[in-house]
């Protein structure tokens, strides 16, 4: 039996018990004080060995299972519906990464909220890298200045492994309006309120990037609709139903070149190569300076195992280098991040999302 000392030990343990009776031509030592004090603290030693071991062992299987991962397939969230650009681009690196980890990668489209629900998901998950989201500028950066009660905070609640780049935003106008982005414009402010454009969310990336449009071009008064993606609004922007829609780059040149729809502008500093004769949002303001990009990076909830970190964010490069990859970001606009590393990529999104909270507020656009 595992005998447990106490800080004073009991009137039982430490009791005086008399000597015996000695006779007189012997020193008398008197009465011994007979303590197993030097036992209790053994039996103490013995106890806190115990209570160290078995924390070792508990630590033991976590530590394996880090070293052995990824040993079944990954699950990848993307935030937004089939078809738009984040899934487009999540599916092509999704499928490089399984190549990279030796594990396939599910893609798992849970949309709603402009990509916050999965995200949100992805949070709450068990850090063990079986769990991660393909984030997006719009649940990444805008969501700590747009929401009214943040239910995740996009520095702490996040494990951030590598920012993989991304394409440039992109104004697309039906056939039946001005061909132009400042004819759109100024058609825009002769009848206030009788044209709307849609983007993929209230609070996303493209969302914002057209309410600083109208800021900067002076204001005009077109009507935003907000749907679940990019999608479904050039759906009704080929339907006649939207004046414009902002997307990027990527998802407009289809609809661009087959004549289905106009490029009106795209959000770079200079023209793309893409569509050399689309100019850009600077040209239509006269020269004033207008960037917008589309980012996206990869993550997982807080706390993921350093073991893990590594090995994902090792994967991760040879991923972004691969060069079918790079060909198929490049036909889409996108300009890739190669040698991203996890601090990196931690500090550009609290950068990020300390840029857009000025633009969020002179917006006055909240998600409730």
């Amino acid at each position: 039996m595992l005998r447990i000392a106490t800080s004073t030990p009991p009137s039982w343990a430490c009791a005086p018990r008399a000597s015996p009776r000695i006779p007189k031509s012997r020193p008398r030592t008197g009465v011994r004080r007979v303590c197993k004090r030097s036992e209790m603290t053994g039996g103490t030693m013995h106890r806190r060995l115990l209570l160290g071991t078995s924390a070792t062992l508990l630590l033991v299987p976590a530590v394996l299972r880090a070293q052995a991962w990824p040993s079944q397939p990954v699950r990848l969230v993307v935030a937004f519906p089939p078809g738009g650009p984040t899934d487009v681009y999540g599916r092509l690196f999704g499928e490089r990464l399984a190549r990279a980890l030796g594990q396939p990668v599910v893609i798992e489209n849970k949309a709603g909220a402009a990509g916050t629900i999965g995200t949100l998901g992805v949070a709450r998950a068990k850090p063990d890298g079986y769990t991660l989201v393909f984030g997006t500028g719009s649940t990444q950066a805008l969501y700590a200045s747009m929401a009214a009660k943040p239910e995740y905070d996009v520095v702490k609640d996040f494990t951030y492994i590598a920012h993989l780049g991304g394409g440039p935003a992109a104004f697309v106008g039906n056939l039946a309006q001005p061909d132009t982005l400042k004819g759109l414009l100024d058609a825009a402010r002769a009848k206030p309120g009788a044209l709307s454009y849609g983007s993929p969310g209230t609070g996303t990336l493209l969302h914002l990037t057209t309410e600083r449009l109208k800021a900067a071009a002076g204001g005009a008064p077109i009507t935003h609709v907000p749907y679940r993606g990019s999608g479904p609004a050039m759906n009704d922007l080929l339907a006649g139903q939207l004046a414009m829609v902002t997307t990027t780059l990527g998802s407009a040149l289809p609809f661009h070149s087959s004549g289905k729809a106009r490029l009106l502008a795209v959000a770079t500093d200079r023209r793309t190569a893409l569509a050399p004769d689309v100019p850009t949002v600077s040209e239509t303001l006269g020269g004033q300076p207008f960037e917008a990009v589309l980012w996206h990076c990869l993550a997982g909830p807080a706390g993921l195992p350093p073991e893990v970190v590594a090995k994902l964010a090792a994967a991760t490069r040879e991923t972004m280098a691969d060069a079918a990859l790079v060909k198929a970001l490049a036909e889409q606009g996108i300009v890739p991040v190669i040698d991203s590393t996890p601090e990196a990529t931690a500090a550009f999104v609290r950068a990020e999302a300390e840029r857009w909270a000025p633009i969020v507020k002179a917006a006055d656009v909240k998600m409730e």
